[in-house]
């Protein structure tokens, strides 16, 4: 078994877990937005567009700042995150992009206990 087949079972773990416990298989975006909230403690019953799009950034930072590409500079008045981002990330391909971020994603849940 390759590294990519292990990250695909894994992330199969993990869709595996998300539609037990919560009904549905997420996509990326889904799983970016939970990350979000879960990292913000933003719980509103109508969240707008760019709300939704704040939350993902706040996840994508929050997964890169483990592999060192941002750091947390302090939260503002509302409880937000705000990061600095201190590497660059490279340039990748699609695929190898969400590969990428799907190890992050894995290693965050797994970090937590999920």
């Amino acid at each position: 078994m390759n590294a990519k087949d292990d990250l695909q079972s894994r992330w199969w773990q993990l869709e595996a877990k998300f539609l037990e416990r919560f009904g549905k298989k997420p996509d990326m975006e889904a799983v970016l937005f939970l990350i979000g909230m879960q990292e913000t403690g933003f719980l509103k019953s109508k969240i707008t567009k760019e709300q939704k799009q704040d939350l993902m950034h706040v996840a994508v930072c929050t997964l890169l700042s483990e592999s060192g590409f941002y750091i947390v500079e302090g939260k503002d008045e509302d409880g937000w995150p705000h990061f600095k981002q201190v590497k660059e990330i490279p340039a990748y391909d699609v695929v190898t992009q969400e590969n990428f971020l799907k190890d992050h994603v894995l290693l965050y849940f797994e970090k937590h206990g999920f």
